[in-house]
């Protein structure tokens, strides 16, 4: 297989079945988590044999921000670029969060409530919090996902993993 380049703005279709697709958009690489690529991914559900304007699927609505590998899911054929447009949004008021609760060794329970969180917005310092609350309970897991659980999300909005919440 060819090399596979992905830049800033590169838009991507996801076949959810084969009536319906939806889209996302590479954003940003984000130094802070471990320079792997955000996405943006859109609430609207097409057709398959519609073609919208890349301008209208960036300019619809945003349904979750995520960290991921688009050159695994294209080498994967779960997603296909599809075009590029330079109208990222505002990356600046992306919140993420994460844990060191997460994940469970041998026999250990999984920790389903996390007290002890950070949380940071792209390229910036984490942010010690302890416990979510406030606005930092609406911030995106900001682990690296998988192709496979980005897929899943945009079918069903969970992914498929368990994860701390904060409540």
């Amino acid at each position: 297989m060819a090399r596979v380049i992905t830049k800033i703005g590169d838009v991507f279709s996801v076949k959810l079945d084969n009536r319906r697709k939806k889209y996302f958009q590479l954003i940003a690489f984000d130094s802070t988590q471990l320079n792997s690529d955000v996405i943006r991914a859109f609430k609207k559900v097409y057709s398959h044999d519609i073609t919208p304007n890349i301008s209208d699927i960036v300019n619809g609505e945003v349904e979750f921000y995520s960290h991921c590998v688009t050159k695994s899911g294209i080498k994967m054929k779960l997603w296909e670029k599809v075009g590029n447009s330079a109208e990222v949004g505002d990356i600046t008021k992306i919140l993420f969060r994460d844990t060191n609760d997460y994940g469970a060794g041998p026999g250990e329970e999984i920790i389903r409530i996390s007290n002890n969180c950070y949380v940071w917005h792209i390229n910036k310092d984490f942010i010690d919090v302890g416990s979510l609350i406030g606005e930092n309970q609406k911030a995106e897991i900001g682990v690296v996902i998988n192709p496979y659980a980005i897929v899943e999300r945009l079918k069903t909005g969970k992914y498929n993993f368990v994860y701390p919440e904060f409540e």
